[in-house]
């Protein structure tokens, strides 16, 4: 089991406070992730559930950012498992792998409620884009478990007032809002733009176990300077720098 290490990069996110193996084919973590864990705003002591971790991106960089968490991960692709079970252990952080499928968790994972849980779904229905002949990629990007079911298996494994994270494409927010029931409220939405004046790309989206407060539209964070991409510059405004490689956190509201 696992990746032979020729199949292998080490990647450094966080302007290399945290140094991740990666399959050097297959499914790669980018920025998502890391907006994600610079989202959640846990504190020491707290404990964490990344639905689908892939190899740890998203948990890691908030343990990074966070210390005294713990995190478990759960990723149903064995290889990415073990990836990510290799990286926590490389980088000193507290972050327990379990290997299943989110739609059937084992039994003692079922007695366990978290502080957090976070995720970061496929974002492609099969039906409507070109899937990958890569399995570890096809299986990170293209749905195969429902929405719905990753937002109910996420609010069943929050403690009471506990919060409910995610990140997703933007066309699919109705999808993620319809999911949530009346065991999930005080629901933010903060939308992802590439750049000032463009369409929204990307939304976080956040809610709680047990909230009553109202649902809220934050002001969205632009991700670039300029109107358009030129040249292969960095063209990320500084806040946004600063969650990139400084691991700063992302306020939702």
């Amino acid at each position: 089991m696992g990746f032979a290490r020729q199949m292998i990069t080490e990647d450094k996110f966080l302007g290399g406070q945290l140094v991740l193996m990666q399959p050097r084919d297959g499914y790669r973590a980018g920025v998502d992730p890391v907006f994600l864990a610079a989202s959640v705003a846990a504190h020491a002591g707290e404990t964490v559930l990344d639905l689908g971790c892939g190899t740890g991106a998203a948990g890691l960089c908030l343990a990074t950012r966070v210390e005294g968490l713990k995190v478990t991960g759960i990723e149903r692709q064995p290889d990415y498992a073990d990836l990510a079970a290799r990286n926590a252990f490389a980088n000193g952080l507290d972050m327990r792998v379990v290997i299943a499928d989110l739609a059937n968790l084992p039994p003692e994972l079922r007695e366990e409620s978290f502080d957090h849980v976070i995720m970061n779904p496929p974002y492609h229905l099969r039906d409507r884009s070109t899937t990958s002949d890569d399995a570890g990629r096809e299986g990170a990007l293209f749905e195969e478990t429902p929405l719905a079911t990753w937002v109910d298996v996420a609010t069943r494994r929050l403690k009471p007032r506990g919060y409910m994270t995610l990140i997703q494409k933007a066309e699919r927010l109705p999808e993620v809002l319809k999911a949530m029931d009346d065991r999930l409220g005080s629901v933010l939405v903060k939308p992802l733009l590439p750049r000032e004046g463009r369409a929204a790309v990307l939304v976080l989206v956040q809610a709680r176990k047990g909230g009553r407060g109202a649902f809220r539209l934050a002001a969205p964070l632009i991700l670039h300077d300029g109107a358009e991409h030129v040249g292969d510059v960095e063209s990320y405004r500084r806040e946004v720098s600063a969650i990139l490689r400084d691991g700063a956190h992302l306020p939702l509201w």
